[in-house]
């Protein structure tokens, strides 16, 4: 039985750390009064987006082997399965979908009451919606489940620790609480990917495609986070999807 625990918790090791930022951040917004600093803001968000780019491009580059030509053919199928992925992503209106949620939760911190009783779990609804409905929560956890590539949420751990501390402000500790949805929704889909999307990837060589696509994609957070280009990354989610298609389609 411990032995069971041990490895689920062993698969879930970004999923665990994005827990733990959300309530370091909690317990630090809590006992911290002042915001950060300006120019502690801009570190966190030059460094982040540094380490972002990195193991981004990173996840890649290990996933194009072999000779040239395959080398060519991964990076022609990852472009391809993000385009195709982009036209049906705005078909099915995933970023649209996101944006009502982002909206939703800046209307419902604008109209917060501080006498509120209802503001704990206000906090908790508003908070667990963004954080698993974030791309990177998806991502991430597909990426963790079929390589063990925790680094892309270990990002989302930053992100959302630095969300926590602010909301904490105006929900107090009723943000921590969405620490539990994040365990569960993203701990579902590693443990998904890991028991079950893996085993057929991995024997008909399709791991490497997604994971080419998925370094591209968490590349592209960084340029959202270092506010160098909009993006629209939920949009994109279903190239992880498309890649082992054109993949095995193209062999």
């Amino acid at each position: 039985m411990i032995v069971t625990i041990l490895s689920v918790a062993g698969m879930l090791g970004g999923t665990v750390l994005n827990v733990a930022g959300i309530l370091a951040g909690g317990v630090v917004g809590l006992t911290r009064q002042k915001p950060l600093p300006a120019a502690a803001e801009s570190f966190f968000k030059v460094w982040l987006g540094a380490f972002t780019v990195f193991y981004g491009l990173r996840l890649t580059w290990l996933s194009l082997n072999g000779s040239a030509w395959q080398v060519l053919k991964g990076l022609v199928i990852a472009v391809l399965a993000m385009m195709l992925g982009k036209l049906i992503g705005r078909l099915m209106g995933l970023q649209r979908m996101s944006n009502r949620l982002g909206q939703a939760a800046r209307e419902s911190i604008a109209g917060i009451n501080p006498a509120d009783p209802r503001r704990l779990s206000d906090g908790f609804k508003t908070c667990a919606s963004l954080f698993c409905a974030a791309p990177l929560a998806i991502l991430g956890a597909v990426q963790d489940g079929l390589s063990g590539y925790f680094y892309p949420l270990a990002v989302k751990a930053v992100m959302d620790g630095l969300a926590t501390m602010g909301f904490v402000g105006v929900f107090r500790w009723g943000v921590m609480l969405a620490a539990l949805p994040v365990l569960a929704f993203q701990g579902t889909i590693t443990l998904a990917c890991a028991l079950w999307l893996k085993p057929f990837l991995t024997a008909h060589g399709l791991v490497d495609p997604v994971n080419a696509v998925g370094g591209l994609l968490v590349f592209s957070v960084a340029l959202v986070i270092l506010g160098l280009r909009r993006i629209e990354l939920t949009d994109y989610l279903p190239s992880l999807a498309i890649a082992p298609l054109l993949t095995w389609i193209w062999p």
